[in-house]
């Protein structure tokens, strides 16, 4: 066999077992939308003002005609929209749903916030996946009442916590609400007001057992909490895995020496402020129990299972056709 015939036969060949890399959907659209940037405590005590900010994501349909999908809002982490965004938009458009990417930075003028998490108030970005849910309920193509939000890192905090309903009934239009909440590697370090009253639909967490830079074990007693009061929520934890183990972009654990992370920080909402539980007094990124220096990694086996696992836990709740 030639050069040329075992190169077509290779191609060929990576076609069919990688189908996935070669994708396509149907219609993709960029929908800029109306937010703000607010101070977490203006975010806590319900303000509406801030400083106007014009965001934008990318919508993609799975397939032509005229029927309303099912659709996931993706929220991305402290490094913006990253390859593994894009992966996942592309790993739920095959199974038949619509993914809405939003990009929290760029209309900011951020690119990261990994080494300075004080560039942006943490919760900006759950106001900004509720004005995308707006924004969504009241596209043709969409149905409104099954609009789930997937978060990373950030991003996941955002998405588990977007899910209080004193959050909904500050930030969000009235009878809105995500159908799910699909939340990576959050950060569960801080014990807000009413944070245990959250909406009446499934939350589901995957984390890293080995996360030293969002650990899992902040986030047990607060799923052990919601569970006994009757909310469907479950905390995967998944062995020898690092923060983002379900991104191939970095293949072996390595540290990130800049990135800060509040893995020793205890923190809680008072009087509409987020106090360091230990000093007493508000919280800042300079706060000496913010450290540096966690470690990301991808892992083969965790990424397969969660990817399994998130494909019958959507097309389940969201009821994909």
């Amino acid at each position: 066999m030639n050069s040329t015939r075992l190169i077509v036969c290779c191609a060929l060949s990576f076609l069919f077992l990688v189908p996935s890399a070669f994708a396509q959907v149907a219609r993709m659209e960029m929908h800029a939308f109306v937010s703000t940037t607010i101070s977490d405590q203006q975010f806590l005590s319900g303000e509406r003002g801030g400083t106007p900010v014009i965001l934008a994501g990318e919508l993609r349909l799975p397939r032509p005609g005229s029927e309303r999908f099912p659709t996931v809002v993706l929220v991305h982490g402290s490094g913006g929209v990253s390859g593994g965004v894009d992966s996942w938009a592309r790993f739920l458009n095959e199974l038949g749903v619509a993914t809405f990417v939003l990009d929290a930075f760029t209309g900011r003028g951020l690119v990261t916030v990994s080494a300075d998490q004080a560039k942006l108030g943490r919760l900006n970005m759950i106001a900004d996946a509720y004005r995308a849910l707006e924004l969504l309920s009241k596209h043709p193509r969409i149905d409104p009442q099954r609009i789930a939000v997937m978060g990373f890192s950030r991003g996941g905090q955002a998405a588990l916590y977007s899910s209080l309903k004193r959050f909904q009934r500050l930030h969000l239009a009235p009878a809105l609400s995500f159908a799910a909440y699909v939340v990576f590697y959050p950060d569960c370090q801080t014990t807000y007001a009413d944070g245990d009253d959250v909406a009446e639909k499934p939350i589901r967490i995957y984390s890293g057992a080995a996360d030293d830079y969002n650990p899992p074990a902040a986030c047990r007693p607060y799923v052990e909490r919601l569970q006994k009061a009757g909310r469907d929520v479950r905390l995967t934890e998944y062995p020898d895995a690092h923060h983002v183990f379900d991104s191939p972009a970095t293949k072996v654990p390595t540290q990130s020496p800049q990135s800060q992370t509040v893995r020793r920080c205890r923190l809680e909402e008072v009087e509409g402020r987020i106090i360091n539980s230990d000093t007493k007094e508000v919280f800042t990124y300079e706060d000496p129990c913010v450290e540096r220096g966690p470690t990301l990694g991808y892992n083969e086996k965790a990424a397969r299972e969660v990817r399994e696992a998130v494909k019958q836990f959507v097309t389940a709740t969201l009821k994909v056709k």
